[in-house]
């Protein structure tokens, strides 16, 4: 008899602004992720953001990062992750 243990981690909802440099100027951006906690939040955003950009990690600056309610998240990809029903 084979048995799993599975461990189920509560998807949370969180905001984030901040700015990352684009050669001599900075872009200006807020997004909103689907993370466990705070940390894997963090790491969500700066390799969202420096994949997406070709950003290095060092040159993104993160001025708020906050959790808000599953029910206040617009983006529906986001709504999907934590289980929002629409």
């Amino acid at each position: 008899m084979i048995r799993f243990i599975v461990s189920v981690e509560i998807m949370k909802v969180f905001n984030a602004s901040g700015s990352f440099k684009t050669g001599k100027s900075w872009q200006v951006f807020k997004i909103e992720i689907a993370a466990e906690d705070p940390d894997a939040a963090m790491e969500k955003l700066v390799s969202t953001i420096g994949s997406k950009h070709r950003v290095r990690r060092d040159d993104i600056k993160v001025e708020e990062l906050k959790e808000i309610p599953v029910g206040e998240a617009t983006n529906s990809i986001v709504q999907y992750m934590v289980g929002e029903q629409l």
